[in-house]
């Protein structure tokens, strides 16, 4: 029962299969530093949001994002509505969150992202029956339900301490509040997901951190 969009179920999977790929960024996270990170973020960042720009307001640059990109667009992204892009969204999001939080809460926050909203996303809509501010019940639960997922894989496969875990869990519930409200209060998704899940991780490893259980030196 969610108002999510106009576009088709076919089409919803095929912007989240796309959506897919930003898994690269945590993923490459793991890996590099952050300086390397930045060093690609933030001139692709860049380079997206110039175009997004062009594409809402110089016809040239217009036909080419509905040329190969049209199918994907929402109604509003169509009538070149709204600051930017999803992609857009993601990549600037993607480089606020490195710069800002320790690299393990911003690999936790950016997976959460991309995996529980593909799961809020197509659940919600083809099982989505009891309403939910703008989204579903259905598809708030399947988010919440798969980030916490995530916080037990990577608790269990980077060995974090159990404060990870406890704030994790709290974290990923109330990003999945975070991501049924985004759109009543006009806040993109891709950028208020990973920010309110990386600042309730922050928070509350700092309480963790007066009794010696930080988590926030690990991956670093």
């Amino acid at each position: 029962m969610s108002n999510e969009s106009n576009i088709s179920y076919k089409q919803e999977i095929l912007r989240k299969g796309i959506h897919l790929g930003s898994l690269s960024i945590p993923v490459c996270y793991i890996f590099f530093t952050r300086e390397n990170m930045l060093s690609v973020l933030v001139p692709v960042t860049i380079l997206f949001i110039i175009f997004d720009i062009l594409s809402k307001n110089v016809q040239f640059f217009i036909n080419l994002l509905m040329k190969y990109f049209g199918q994907m667009l929402r109604p509003h992204e169509k009538k070149g509505k709204g600051f930017f892009n999803g992609a857009t969204w993601v990549l600037i999001s993607a480089t606020i969150c490195v710069l800002a939080f320790p690299k393990i809460i911003t690999i936790t926050g950016f997976t959460i992202l991309i995996i529980s909203d593909i799961f809020a996303a197509l659940i919600g809509r083809r099982f989505g029956r009891h309403k939910f501010f703008d989204k579903s019940w259905e598809g708030t639960l399947s988010f919440i339900i798969s980030a916490i997922a995530i916080i037990f894989i990577y608790y269990n496969i980077f060995d974090l301490p159990f404060s990870y875990l406890v704030i994790g869990v709290i974290a990923a519930t109330i990003g999945g509040f975070v991501e049924a409200v985004s759109k009543v209060i006009k806040i993109d998704d891709n950028l208020s997901i990973p920010i309110s899940v990386g600042l309730v991780m922050l928070a509350g490893e700092f309480f963790y951190a007066q009794a010696g259980q930080s988590f926030l030196g690990f991956l670093n």
